[in-house]
């Protein structure tokens, strides 16, 4: 699952909403949200998005917050290292072959570094 498909998912189990029901309300097929919830299609467009935003009547804060985790869940990431350094390469494909077996401390240790440095 996605970050964005993890939200999705507690919205609609806090209100007891099916998949059935939003994905008929947003205008897309269950099959389609279930995919998405799951992390099996990509970035919602920000039409779609603004759709959910607007299914579950999330303002302000909550719906930058929702929009923010729809940008960090494509499901299939591609990291350009052209024109970096070796070990700039490096990291990326020792990141790419060992991301399934991290744990998730190890996982928030590699993202606290990251949002450091960045």
């Amino acid at each position: 699952m996605t970050p964005f498909g993890v939200k999705i998912r507690a919205l609609r189990s806090e209100r007891g909403i099916t998949q059935k029901q939003m994905a008929r309300a947003i205008g897309v097929s269950p099959a389609y949200l279930s995919a998405l919830e799951h992390g099996h299609r990509g970035q919602p467009s920000w039409e779609l998005l603004q759709r959910i935003i607007g299914f579950f009547n999330i303002i302000w804060d909550d719906a930058e917050e929702l929009q923010r985790l729809a940008s960090v869940s494509h499901p299939r990431v591609t990291i350009d290292t052209a024109g970096l350094s070796p070990e700039a390469t490096a990291l990326a494909n020792n990141l790419a072959r060992s991301i399934a077996a991290l744990k998730k401390d190890d996982i928030k240790r590699l993202q606290s570094a990251l949002d450091e440095a960045g």
